[in-house]
């Protein structure tokens, strides 16, 4: 008897102390799902994060354990397990941002946090500033407004998007063989207030990332719901307003829905007026449906027109022709309209697995005109262009995902496939007169580009190690029927490309992760360079490698850091005197990159992001190898002071070095330190606010570029600095009502 009663309690102990794992699904509280929350068992130190549905399995778990719940946004929460069959429903409190909340774990990309940070303490105002939330990415504007930003990143002058990878929602955004340019990305179609997260990654290290993810990619995600419909109403110098509406549909458990317009009007501080104007509408639905599965879609449409004054010559200026606000051509501008469908459907199969399915359309028009070089080609009626195009955009996006745990080691492993097909009718380029009459034609057909890609991804977590291989391949096939030739052509072909990637994360601590990222990209080249090279050499790849860390040396502050190196194959380089970008010979390019994110108090923030580059051909002798406007030394800095009680404000500082506008720097692009700040109040539902732009009325180029042109009157031709004079002091009011 006496053995059967300690038998007994062997028995009931070993029960109690048996570790079990215990699943949970962590929600704010409208119920949202909250992504990348981490987990923690104060007992036993092991540790999960929710996906994307929320969801997470922690291992290792005994009745009476402690588990603590903490999100860079949201109120941390500890709970006592007092049983462990019953899976567990957590409801986070909002709370502001606090950096003491951020565990460096190989589960996450721990890089992104500072986005996440930023969007707190700084969130998107413009469609400028969209962009400039990625770390060291620099934008200028030369069109008046309504044009693609040209993007500089990691010593790139990437025009509109040859070397980044630029998606919203699962939506692409770069435009292959646009009529401006391959790769133009305008992302002016985005409601900057309706976007909740920015992903990004520099380096061609991202197996699911395919074309034009050389320097790096960006993915905005959209809100899936608004808490408060919101009215915004801005207006400034320059004759600039903006209207904003969002409003919230539907907000419950199951079913989530917003709509939200914008309008936008300005005349710029140009003497000739841009009379640009913007229409931008969106609405989205989300669903919940069975077990955790997710449907929605959104449907959207923008346009835009503008004119411009264009890049105007240094000597012009300087010899009172002109002011740095006038215009040789202003005849120039266009116009252009997207409207987008997508679709979503992510299938929860398992707790460890799930398809994750987007499909979108676009149709998409575009028509700019520019004068480059003046009299250069034409001395009686200029030199103007006309870039024109009607385009229809489809494809889809599918992933698996599986997570596993055998023999001590856990991860993940996804397969994904994609297709694309781009429909561009009348791709032209032709010369025009007053934005009336074509001169000539001298490009003018229809595309037909399509691009199959497909890949594996695989997460390896052994200890502190996390190791990431992965393989990549895409198909691309090329027609194009060209209008001008005296018989019927169409011409076509095909090319493939397989990009390998490898990438290793060591987390020291729960404050420091080291990481090696290799791997190889590519950009593709027009459909037009394609057929005419008989697909040779017309997917030029990226070879990459970051070796940097990430490391919380205090709780408040964050630390990212890396070298990197990055040799391409083929350059997209901007030739003047035909205002085109056409590709040219191999480059390397080798730096620095540093971010800094620290709260000094609860209400204090200051951001710092700084990159070094050396950028050089590989092909042309020392001394000739210089890459044109490639910068080489960036800074950003900024600091944010928001109170609890509504007060909020902010100043920014962003700095671009000196760097060479042709091969051998005999040309140079004069670079710019500009300040801006914000001041506001939160009063109940009342939002007021300021906004300048270049405080101290900095006198700057935001895009320069060395361009050969001739005035109407000058009888040879001469080179030198083309620019676009950047915004002086310009001061905007901002009220905004949420009810």
């Amino acid at each position: 008897m006496k053995n059967a009663i300690t038998i007994s309690i062997l028995l009931c102990f070993q029960v109690l102390s048996y570790s079990h794992s215990i699943t949970g699904k962590i929600t704010d509280q409208d119920n949202d799902a909250i992504f990348n929350a981490q987990v923690l068992n104060l007992s036993s130190n092991d540790h999960a994060h929710t996906d994307e549905s929320g969801m997470f399995v922690l291992k290792s778990v005994n009745i009476g354990d402690t588990l603590r719940f903490t999100h860079l946004v949201y109120k941390t929460k500890t709970l006592i397990i007092t049983e462990i069959e019953k899976p567990l429903h957590i409801v986070m409190d909002d709370a502001f941002v606090s950096i003491d909340q951020i565990v460096i774990v190989p589960e996450i990309d721990a890089i992104n946090l500072i986005t996440d940070i930023d969007i707190q303490t700084e969130p998107v105002n413009s469609s400028q500033d969209i962009l400039r939330a990625v770390p060291g990415l620099f934008i200028g504007q030369h069109a008046g407004g309504g044009k693609a930003e040209q993007i500089f990143l990691r010593g790139f002058d990437i025009d509109h998007g040859t070397d980044i990878a630029i998606n919203v929602d699962g939506l692409p955004v770069n435009m292959v063989s646009h009529a401006h340019g391959q790769g133009y990305a305008d992302l002016h179609f985005v409601i900057p207030e309706t976007v909740s997260k920015i992903d990004f990654g520099k380096g061609p290290y991202y197996a699911d990332k395919g074309n034009f993810n050389t320097a790096g990619y960006v993915d905005f995600k959209t809100r899936k719901s608004i808490d408060e419909s919101t009215l915004k109403i801005e207006t400034g110098r320059f004759n600039t307003h903006r209207i904003l509406g969002m409003f919230n549909v539907a907000n419950t458990n199951k079913h989530k829905s917003y709509l939200a317009a914008e309008r936008i009007s300005s005349d710029g501080p140009f003497e000739s007026p841009q009379n640009f104007n913007r229409l931008n509408i969106i609405g989205k639905y989300t669903a919940t449906i069975g077990n955790n599965d997710r449907i929605g879609g959104s449907l959207s449409h923008f346009t835009s027109t503008w004119d411009a004054s264009g890049q105007i010559p240094e000597r012009a200026v300087n010899d009172g022709s002109i002011s740095r606000f006038g215009a040789i051509d202003d005849t120039e501008g266009g116009n252009t309209s997207r409207s987008n469908l997508t679709l979503e459907y992510d299938k929860f199969i398992t707790q460890k697995s799930l398809i994750k399915n987007s499909f979108f359309i676009s149709k998409y028009d575009f028509e700019l005109f520019s004068n480059f070089t003046f009299f250069l080609d034409d001395p009686i009626n200029g030199d103007q262009i006309r870039q024109n195009e009607k385009r229809t955009i489809y494809g889809f996006n599918s992933e698996y995902f599986q997570s596993f745990e055998t023999r001590g080691i856990d991860g993940n492993w996804q397969i994904g496939i994609s297709l694309r097909n781009d429909q561009s009718n009348n791709n032209e380029l032709s010369h025009t007169l007053n934005r009336k009459a074509v001169l000539e034609y001298y490009a003018l057909g229809d595309i037909n580009e399509t691009n199959i890609g497909g890949y594996i991804n695989s997460e390896w977590h052994l200890g502190k190690w996390m190791i990431n291989p992965s393989i990549r391949m895409d198909i691309f096939n090329y027609q194009y029927k060209d209008a001008l030739s005296p018989t019927y052509q169409n011409l076509s072909t095909a090319k493939s490309i397989v990009s390998p990637k490898l990438n290793l994360l060591y987390n020291f601590s729960s404050d420091l992760q080291l990481y090696l990222k290799t791997g190889k990209g590519f950009h593709s080249n027009d459909t037009r360079v394609a057929v005419a090279q008989n697909g040779n050499k017309i997917l030029p790849a990226a070879y990459g490698a970051d070796l940097g860390f990430i490391w919380k040396p205090i709780p408040n502050l964050v630390i990212n850091s890396a070298l990197w190196y990055l040799f391409l194959e083929q350059e997209f380089v901007y030739v003047g005197d035909a205002g085109i970008v056409e590709p040219s010979g191999e480059t390397k390019r080798q730096g620095i990159d540093l971010s800094v994110r620290y709260q000094i108090s609860n209400n204090l923030f200051w951001d710092f992001d700084t990159n070094y580059t050396l950028a050089r051909s590989s092909t042309e002798e020392k001394g000739m190898d210089y890459i044109p406007l490639a910068p080489n030394f960036t800074m950003v800095s900024g600091l944010k002071y928001i109170t609890d009680n509504g007060l909020y404000a902010g100043a920014n500082v962003r700095f671009l070095d000196d760097r060479p506008a042709n091969e051998d720097n005999s040309i140079v692009a004069k670079g710019y330190t500009v300040v801006d700040m914000n001041l506001g109040y939160v009063w109940r539902s009342l939002d007021f606010g300021l906004q300048v732009q270049n405080l101290l009325n900095t006198e700057w180029n935001e895009t320069q570029f060395a361009t050969e042109s001739r005035l109407q009157n000058e009888p040879q031709p001469v080179e030198e600095i083309h620019f676009t004079p950047g915004t002086p002091f310009f001061i905007k009011g901002v009220v905004s009502f949420r009810f």
